[in-house]
């Protein structure tokens, strides 16, 4: 039995958790889906054929979070034969089958390493009328060779390397991800090409820890090369990385982001703590004072960078002289944002057996007082920007207040995120902004800032120009870009067979 009508094709959505790393994979699972028959559902479908939960482990309310939406779930499938359920992602690879045993409606379970086996095992469990676990130790196949549903017409995630080598003691995501494995520069490139010939005009390059790319193939001035590479690509106007990590950042990196044009003036690098002792504890290999002269050499060679970053609060062993350090090198450091959390023990992590637990209340006051002093920077910081037109690339779902307010949002290119006004298609200066030129996701606007928030910038004049770029036609158009990939060591996938409808129908139950 099915819930899909007879002789149409099944249909699914993807309900995605945790980094961009995540997202980007959720793309991939998509695709891999649309490649074998399915059909994406409506948001507003509370049935769908097939519900995929893409699961980060990094913060402890994950698991509960999980298991929550799948006991929601549970009566939902009870309702409607042949629905079924998979679970894939960081939470998987952890838990395995112990999602089957505390949610025995679960059908498939995948890890982070075999995504391209999902089709199959969707198929493999509706046969046997049993649950499919399938967890994988290391790559089968590098996640980028798979078919990808591209989300958005403008921007563009693209994986350099998955994976991590680094042993920091509050972190899961080496023992769910593997060591680290490197893309070919060639075959990176063939991506960011492919993307930029359907009208992306900004692509995020992505890695566990991105500027050690090149590790595995011997050339640690690889990732550098890689951006400058980048440069030369036609149609691609912003290039975006994340995460560096602090060790290896390397002088060519920095001449790299400040003499290729289209590579943004904006560097996300995780602090996590300003005190020595806690990074020594955290096995993060750099001090503040190291972590500080990066900043110092982006800010000389690019004055204009938008720094932004990570910090925990109330790791094992944080006194309130660590904690005063970090709040002291969050002031010198001048970010523009920064993502905080308080410390979540994981089990399987070094940190989560160290000595020193705190309470929680001591955590949640450090915390509040950091985002009390990080929001007074950044703040700031923004407040220097009014007055200052910016070039803002239109995107969708930044602005959940954009309705309401009758403005539209973006992000410039130091990242910061900007709610502007569409404008008076009469008004000064707005001469190319009316009814037959009108503003749409992916086009790109340059307006000027008017006011200042800790999180975002508001520019409610009329915008000083418009242009209208390939990525706003697709939008227009309601076309994604799509990336075929190459299926290499994976079993064949076709179109699911469609069941035939029960007799009577769904509606008679």
């Amino acid at each position: 039995m099915t819930t899909a009508a007879a002789g149409s094709p099944r249909t699914y959505q993807v309900r995605t958790y945790g980094c961009q790393m995540n997202v980007h994979d959720s793309e991939r699972i998509s695709g891999l889906l649309e490649g074998a028959g399915y059909v994406r559902a409506p948001a507003a479908d509370e049935h769908p054929d097939v519900v995929v939960f893409n699961t980060c482990a990094v913060r402890e309310n994950a698991d509960n979070r999980l298991y929550g939406n799948l006991g929601h779930l549970r009566p939902v499938k009870a309702k409607h034969p042949g629905m079924q359920i998979a679970v894939g992602g960081c939470l998987a690879q952890k838990d395995r089958g112990d999602i089957v045993r505390r949610a025995p409606w679960v059908d498939v379970v995948f890890g982070t390493h075999n995504i391209g086996s999902l089709p199959a095992l969707l198929d493999r469990a509706r046969h046997n009328a049993a649950a499919e676990v399938e967890i994988l130790e290391s790559l089968d196949v590098f996640p980028s060779t798979l078919p990808t549903r591209r989300e958005s017409t403008y921007a563009g995630w693209v994986s350099i390397s998955v994976g991590c080598n680094n042993t920091c003691t509050f972190c899961i995501v080496p023992a769910l991800r593997g060591k680290e494995k490197d893309r070919r520069p060639g075959d990176v490139l063939a991506e960011v090409r492919a993307l930029a010939a359907e009208g992306v005009l900004e692509v995020t390059l992505l890695g566990q820890n991105v500027n050690s790319y090149g590790a595995e193939f011997g050339d640690r001035l690889a990732f550098g090369k890689l951006l400058r590479a980048c440069g030369d690509v036609d149609g691609l106007e912003r290039v975006r990385f994340t995460s560096p990590h602090p060790r290896d950042f390397t002088d060519d990196v920095i001449a790299a982001m400040a003499e290729t044009p289209n590579v943004c003036h904006s560097l996300h690098m995780p602090l996590q703590s300003g005190s020595d002792d806690v990074l020594r504890a955290m096995r993060r290999s750099y001090r503040a004072e190291r972590y500080l002269g990066i900043i110092d050499k982006v800010r000389a060679a690019m004055p204009d960078a938008a720094i932004t970053t990570d910090i925990i609060v109330g790791f094992p062993g944080e006194t309130e002289a660590d904690f005063q350090r970090t709040l002291d090198v969050v002031r010198e450091a001048r970010f523009a944002s920064a993502f905080t959390f308080q410390y979540s023990k994981r089990p399987g992590t070094p940190a989560a057996t160290m000595d020193g637990q705190l309470p929680k209340q001591v955590v949640q006051e450090r915390y509040e007082r950091l985002i009390a002093c990080v929001e007074e920077i950044t703040w700031a910081e923004n407040r220097a920007l009014v007055g200052e037109t910016v070039e803002v690339l239109v995107a969708v779902g930044e602005g959940r207040k954009d309705e309401r307010t009758g403005r539209m949002s973006g992000r410039a290119r130091d990242g910061r995120l900007v709610h502007f006004a569409t404008g008076d298609p009469g008004a000064a200066g707005a001469s190319t902004v009316g009814p037959a030129s009108a503003i749409r996701p992916g086009d790109i606007v340059h307006t000027t800032v008017t006011y200042a928030a800790p999180h975002h910038l508001n520019a409610d004049g009329p915008p000083v120009a418009h242009r209208r770029t390939r990525a706003g036609d697709a939008a227009e158009a309601g076309r994604v870009p799509r990336t075929p990939g190459v299926l290499l060591g994976l079993p064949t996938v076709g179109a699911p067979t469609v069941a035939p409808a029960p007799a009577g129908g769904c509606a008679a139950q």
